[in-house]
């Protein structure tokens, strides 16, 4: 039978050392292969996250694989600039002729393109196809990840600048590093994602409504301030109950003033309206603050208060949502 010989088809661009490659072969491992292929590739290092992730290899066939390029003397283990873990943000500077050498061979990429131009609706510029296939290549998105991120942007973009807006490839390159980092790189993660953010979505819908700020979006300085109450905890009985004592105080919504009260409530680990209205009656000592009044009978019980002000509340919330 005829010895077959074969050449790379593409161009050689990353240089390994005569020593390392003989050890490489000699140590016929394809995992350690890999693993020293993406840390030329990484700029020298990575981490087993990271790398688990682009090799499609468990987290413990990339510890043993490390092992033995330790122990070749290929990897010093414990060394700083082996801690490098993730990509810079920004994509490799690809040629047209790499986009157009992978569209020809690899089947995915081009299903991956067809389906984007579909989603948004207009043909790719070259520009585009670069992001496209750094989202693709470099930070190694699966194609089903990228779908879904690509559709993620068209719906945010929509509802933030009305029906017919689409986001630019460069918003959906900045998304796909935010996806990598938090390491959503199967479908069941971005499923899990997209379904946190769309609960976050509709809780701040309902604060908007609860503020009585109609007709436009939260500044990106007050929807700091929603994210961090709903951070700490804070349902929307709660934040109802900060803006009521907020516009009875100043007549308006001030939001320095009703963070204060959320922050001083969190402080105290209050958080729902009947831990609040308890321990507003409450002081440091454990006993109760009546201010001037002569004597407690003069005042309803904070158990009483307590399922007061909750009915209020939610009697308040019921008609904004109804308005």
């Amino acid at each position: 039978m005829e010895d077959k010989k074969y050449r790379l088809s593409g161009g050689m661009s990353l240089a390994v050392p005569v020593s390392d490659a003989d050890k490489l072969i000699s140590a016929c491992n394809g995992t350690a292969a890999l693993l020293y292929i993406y840390a030329l590739r990484c700029g020298g290092g990575f981490s087993v996250k990271s790398a688990a992730a682009a090799l499609k290899r468990t987290e413990a066939e990339v510890l043993k694989g490390m092992e033995l390029l330790c122990s070749m003397g290929i990897f010093k283990s414990g060394e700083p600039e082996l801690a490098v873990s993730l990509p810079p943000e920004e994509l490799p500077e690809y040629t047209a002729e790499d986009i157009a050498m992978r569209s020809e061979e690899n089947s995915e990429f081009r299903a991956i393109i067809n389906e984007t131009q579909r989603i948004m609706g207009h043909t790719l510029t070259s520009a585009d196809l670069k992001k496209l296939f750094g989202i693709y290549d470099y930070l190694r998105l699966p194609a089903e990840v990228i779908f879904m991120l690509i559709n993620h942007c068209v719906e945010e973009t929509r509802e933030r600048l009305g029906p017919g807006k689409l986001p630019s490839m460069h918003t959906i390159e900045k998304e796909a590093y935010v996806w990598y980092n938090r390491e959503i790189i199967t479908l069941e993660r971005a499923e899990e994602y997209l379904l946190r953010k769309r609960t976050r979505s509709d809780a701040v819908s309902d604060v908007k409504r609860i503020l009585q700020i109609n007709g436009r979006n939260f500044t990106s300085s007050e929807r700091k301030y929603v994210d961090n109450w709903l951070d700490m905890g804070f349902g929307l009985e709660a934040i109802a109950l900060a803006y009521d004592k907020t516009v009875i105080k100043t007549g308006k919504l001030a939001w320095k003033y009703m963070d204060s009260i959320l922050t001083n409530w969190h402080s105290k680990n209050l958080h729902t309206i009947e831990e609040i209205a308890n321990g507003d009656f409450q002081t440091k000592s454990g006993t109760f603050s009546f201010g001037n009044a002569a004597t407690a009978g003069d005042f309803p019980s904070p158990q009483k208060k307590s399922r007061d002000d909750a009915e209020l509340m939610r009697k308040l919330l019921n008609q904004s949502k109804n308005n």
